[in-house]
């Protein structure tokens, strides 16, 4: 059988009530969603669909016949109206008069910008003239995992024939563009009764006279497939399991420390986010008899190889007696082989004119008895990566079932992998963001500066882990901002500085949802004023607790990691003004903070030689959204100053005569993470708007 969740029929979501109303442009949008919305019928960025729709000229006032068609990019499930490219048909057929050859096929792109309607923005894809020369008004081009396992099987045709017969065609494999397109339509010429097609190695055409027979038509397909290989592939999953399964723990525990050793490893030339995968179809996999052989083959579908390289590497671990430690030990050398075996391929294949060979590190790394980790510039991409490789999985489990699974060629895979177009697409995306594919842990992250800091740093392309003691205000800083960056690139735990047992759990964790770390915003705070001799052993002990121990915790944490990712790090402590300037009746909070400045310092001097750098931000006065400027502690420095508006009087007492707000400390903060402040370390920034008290010296 196919992965446990193909064992279910897709549904049919169509609602006929609600499509009724809907112009054929909003009918395609909302047949596009529905079979985007599961990845059994098309994974993320990938399957087209379209339709020929008549609309008003611009120019000439006219009916004309337009293609709308999902644009380059994008992602069917999530696609709005403004990512399709909208075409003029009669120009797109008289484009076949100016096609040279298959030789010259890749010149067609640069065409397809000329037969735009009505001045749309959205680039035209290369598969534009797929859909173009299919005679029919309607045309889905999914990749389910049930219909790329009968694609992907050495007997590829028979089946299709065996499990569809005429209803649907068979063509051989054929990388897609301009060719294609002129193979689809001259297959529905000779095929008029035909509902669709499989593409030997690629996915599935489907089309229809209207959008909800074309969409029941792929669903109706899809099922067909799924109920076929449940009734047919009996055999065990991959030449069945030859290792066990480690407990759920165990697997963490054993990525916890696998993922910041590769990550260090592969991070010199791009800074790398992770993910780990331990689903059901993983695991079915990576504890399988065929685990190697079917891995060396690589993948079969170009979207799931473009998103996992030319084929994973499989880590050295034996589950039935494991012994971290060695595995630990060889990664290196499995690294430095995978990327020599991936310049050598790339050398056979490459031709005179290819790009110059690209990050040679692998994408998908597979664990017996633990699970599959991924590492990619970013951690949507890491995630994207991994859903790739399960639905490549599925297809592998599918074909291996009934058949013998066939891997795209090589020569194939390197010719779309280094695709001249495929690179200009490339060098069209913007520059990464400064902090682009770094991990950051903000401790007080869900108080005014940790938030703030959080803001600055993921604006800024890094993925961020928010600890705070405070749950509910946790869940509420994650909400504000995985709405605004991304969900993919937050998460949160619930810790107290002061647990040892929990710092380690909460940085253990980070390691497993990121794959390691680069910086440490050591933030948590607490504030208390009294009088010395008013002062209790319990006050005292709080603030040295959170301020002094706290800082210690989670630094050595840090500094844990860093160690083993061999890639630096950067730690940056929140102190405050009263560590360097003595304050009334607040000994306990100026004296942990002292110690927490001095703290800094050391470790400075401790991760100098292994390019960790230590610094310090000192705030005064922020109380804009702070937890710790409220209820007592505002009211004792209010009582202290002898004043109703506390904000006025630090405004006022400051050279500057300014407020300090949470984002002038997360400036600051950003400043000392990001490589602007890269042969910095050791030092202080006051951001208090100026007290010559605070000086350093």
């Amino acid at each position: 059988m196919l992965d446990k969740q193909q064992g279910s029929r897709l549904a049919n979501l169509w609602d006929e009530a609600k499509a009724a109303a809907m112009s054929e442009s909003e009918r395609l949008l909302y047949r596009s969603n529905l079979l985007g919305s599961d990845k059994r019928i098309t994974n993320y960025g990938g399957g087209n669909t379209s339709a020929k729709v008549m609309e008003k000229d611009p120019l000439g006032g006219g009916t004309v016949e337009v293609l709308w068609v999902k644009g380059s990019g994008g992602d069917v499930g999530t696609i709005k109206m403004d990512g399709f490219s909208t075409l003029y048909m009669d120009k797109l057929q008289a484009l076949k008069g100016l096609y040279r050859g298959l030789e010259h096929e890749d010149e067609m792109v640069g065409y397809l910008p000329h037969c735009t309607f009505n001045l749309n923005p959205r680039a035209a894809s290369i598969d534009t003239p797929l859909h173009a020369y299919v005679p029919r008004t309607h045309v889905d081009h999914m990749h389910p995992d049930a219909i790329i396992a009968i694609a992907a099987s050495k007997n590829s045709r028979e089946l299709t024939h065996q499990i569809f017969g005429d209803d649907i065609g068979w063509l051989p494999w054929k990388r897609p563009g301009y060719e294609l397109g002129l193979w689809l339509k001259k297959f529905c010429t000779e095929n008029p009764k035909a509902r669709g097609v499989v593409l030997e190695s690629h996915g599935l055409f489907t089309w229809a006279g209207t959008a909800k027979e074309c969409y029941e038509t792929t669903i109706e397909i899809i099922n067909k497939a799924i109920a076929w290989f449940e009734a047919n592939n009996v055999a065990p999953a991959f030449g069945g399991a030859v290792q066990p399964v480690l407990p759920a723990d165990e697997r963490r525990a054993v990525a916890q420390k696998l993922m910041p050793v590769i990550r260090g490893l592969i991070g010199a030339e791009e800074s790398k986010v992770g993910h780990f995968d331990d689903s059901a179809a993983v695991l079915d996999f990576v504890t399988s008899k065929n685990l190697a052989p079917l891995a060396a083959l690589g993948t079969s579908c170009p979207d799931h190889f473009l998103r996992t390289k030319i084929r994973p590497l499989v880590i050295d671990f034996d589950p039935a007696t494991p012994d971290i430690d060695a595995t630990l030990a060889g990664l290196a050398d499995a690294i430095a082989a995978y990327r020599a075996d991936y310049a050598a391929y790339y050398e056979r294949c490459k031709h005179d004119n290819s790009p110059a060979i690209r990050d040679p590190n692998a994408i998908v790394y597979l664990v017996p008895g633990v699970g599959m980790i991924t590492f990619a510039k970013d951690k949507a991409t890491a995630r994207i990566s991994a859903e790739f490789y399960v639905n490549a999985i599925n297809v592998m489990r599918g074909a291996s079932g009934v058949s013998t699974y066939v891997g795209l060629p090589e020569q194939e895979a390197f010719d779309i992998e280094y695709w001249l177009l495929e690179e200009a697409k490339l060098q069209r995306m913007p520059k990464p963001k400064s902090l682009a594919g770094r991990i950051a842990l903000v401790t007080g992250g869900a108080g005014g500066i940790g938030k703030a800091t959080a803001h600055r740093l993921m604006a800024e392309g890094a993925c961020v882990v928010l600890a705070d003691i405070d749950a509910e205000a946790l869940a509420n800083a994650q909400s504000e901002l995985a709405a605004r960056y991304g969900k993919d690139f937050v998460r949160s735990v619930t810790m107290n500085v002061t647990d040892e047992a929990l710092v380690e759990k909460s940085f253990a964790d980070t390691l497993v949802d990121f794959g390691g770390l680069d910086i440490l915003v050591s933030n948590a705070g607490l504030a208390s004023s009294a009088p010395i001799e008013e002062t209790t052993l319990s006050l005292w002990n709080k603030n040295i607790d959170i301020l002094a121990t706290g800082y210690f915790l989670v630094s050595r944490e840090a500094f844990r990691i860093f160690r083993r990712q061999k890639a630096g790090g950067n730690v940056v402590f929140v102190a405050s003004k009263n560590g360097l300037a003595a304050s009334p009746g607040a000994a306990a909070y100026c004296t942990a903070k002292a110690a927490e400045i001095h703290l800094a310092r050391c470790l400075a001097l401790e991760g100098a030689s292994e390019q960790i750098r230590v610094n310090v931000v000192n705030p005064d006065a922020v109380l804009r959204g702070s937890k710790i400027w409220t209820g007592e502690w505002k009211e004792q420095r209010a009582a202290t100053y002898k004043t109703d508006d506390l904000e006025a009087h630090y405004r006022e007492r400051s050279m500057l005569k300014r407020s300090v707000f949470p984002e002038d400390i997360a400036e600051a903060i950003y400043f000392l993470a990001s490589d602007m402040s890269a042969k910095s370390t050791g030092n202080i920034i006051n951001v208090d708007a100026g007290n010559a008290q605070s000086f350093t010296r």
